[in-house]
């Protein structure tokens, strides 16, 4: 309702109430409302108008508020000054367009003998940054490690935001282009779940496609979507690798796998060690001690060594005495008081130097403490350093590449005025895993 009718509709009011007022004199009270009551009539008129009135300025502003925020979006996707940055073009490639304003796109192709790796088409965002991420021209038959990184997660466009309009399948295209998917190698066969349509709309007179998330846009008219083989993108021992160990390319997406002995984590990448011994899922005997590794486990005997002038007794699972010496028989008595037996599991490749044990007295008779390497397999592995009064450390010095055991001695003597008074053995065995995890 306008201003103009409201004005109206009040002028008619008072023009009404005026007429009966003037009649009154001329005829009797109940042909006429009273003035009372007239009053009271105007007043709910005005008030009506009033809230009639309010309501309209405050539509016309809104509306106002709508239209400047639609001049603005307007100004803003096609004003001329903002540009995005300069594409380069890839390796062995070339790079279609010279326009880089909002809203232009910019195409690649490659080479002869090359296939394209991403996005064929990139369009210039209102953030000014480009869609999609940049492509590379891949020699056909190269399986190198050599390729860029893209994000799986991020589904190819040829075009921002087509989404949000009415999409339609450009099946019927897909069949005549296919025998000209002359950017797949020849030598491979792709399966038919690799190759799909790509989901077109079509807007004041152009047309836009996109893939699903896990493909990537091809074909001369953007009308085919083609798997991107992540485990390709990103192969195994590279920065940014997907699965720890093996990868599995599925359409759109990709699967990872651990060896035997290991299950998949949550994050469906990294591996699990699989605690055999913990879960009776081992093979040893009652004699036997059963030692978890990384990826399986060992079944250990432990047994007292024959040593001349020496002999030993078993005195718990991972410990051998010494039994008493005759008096004033040396043999015996240089002979290692005890023997302790510790089995340790690492993986393959270890970062070094790293603690591995640590030998302790828990009471000491004499005046000094001496560590050191006795003997062992892959003593060149192994040092022997002292980090308290009565407590010696043995190190893991190099990296060692599995599958592998070792073996180190870690020898504690103690003297009193540089007389021996005993020698304890420390029999350390390392169990490397053919894996780095």
């Amino acid at each position: 309702m306008s201003l103009e009718v409201l004005f109206r509709m009040r002028i008619v009011l008072v023009a009404m109430s005026m007429l009966c007022l003037h009649q009154v004199a001329f005829t009797s009270a109940q042909e006429c409302p009273s003035t009372h009551d007239l009053l009271n009539s105007l007043r709910q008129v005005e008030k009506m108008l009033a809230v009639h009135e309010a309501s309209y300025q405050q539509g016309i502003r809104s509306l106002k508020k709508k239209m400047s925020a639609l001049h603005n979006s307007t100004m803003a996707i096609f004003k001329t000054g903002a540009t995005c940055p300069k594409l380069e073009p890839p390796p062995h490639g070339r790079r279609l367009g010279r326009v880089f304003a909002v809203g232009h796109e910019v195409h690649f192709l490659c080479k002869p003998g090359y296939e394209l790796i991403g996005p064929r088409t990139r369009v210039c965002l209102d953030s000014l940054r480009w869609s999609g991420q940049q492509p590379m021209c891949r020699r056909l038959n190269e399986t190198g490690n050599s390729l860029a990184s893209f994000s799986p997660a991020a589904p190819s466009s040829s075009f921002p935001g087509s989404a949000a309009l009415s999409a339609s399948s450009s099946s019927s295209s897909l069949s005549s282009s296919l025998p000209s998917l002359s950017s797949l190698s020849p030598t491979s066969s792709v399966p038919s779940s690799s190759v799909r349509p790509s989901h077109c709309t079509h807007f004041l007179g152009s047309t836009r496609c996109t893939c699903d998330v896990g493909f990537t846009i091809s074909g001369r008219d953007n009308n085919i979507c083609t798997d991107i083989d992540e485990c390709l993108l990103f192969p195994l021992g590279q920065p940014g690798q997907l699965c720890v160990h093996q990868c599995v390319n599925t359409p759109g997406s990709f699967h990872c796998f651990c060896p035997p002995g290991y299950n998949l984590a949550r994050d469906g990448r990294s591996c699990t060690d699989i605690d055999e011994c913990e879960n009776m899922m081992h093979n040893c005997t009652a004699e036997q001690a059963c030692v978890n590794t990384y990826g399986g486990f060992q079944c250990v005997s432990v047994e007292c060594p024959l040593v001349k002038n020496a002999t030993y007794i078993k005195t718990s699972p991972m410990r051998c005495e010494r039994n008493p010496c005759m008096l004033g028989d040396k043999g015996c008595t240089q002979a290692p008081s005890s023997i302790s037996f510790h089995f340790l599991s690492i993986v393959s490749n270890m970062s070094a130097p790293r603690v591995l044990f640590r030998v302790s007295a828990a009471r000491v008779l004499g005046d000094t403490l001496r560590f050191g390497l006795a003997g062992g397999r892959g003593r060149g592995h192994f040092s022997v350093q002292r980090s308290g009064r009565q407590t010696g450390t043995l190190l893991l010095v190099t990296p060692i590449e599995g599958p592998a055991t070792l073996e180190a001695e870690v020898e504690m003597s103690e003297l009193e005025r540089n007389s021996l008074l005993g020698r304890y053995l420390t029999k350390v065995t390392l169990f490397v895993s053919p894996y780095e995890f």
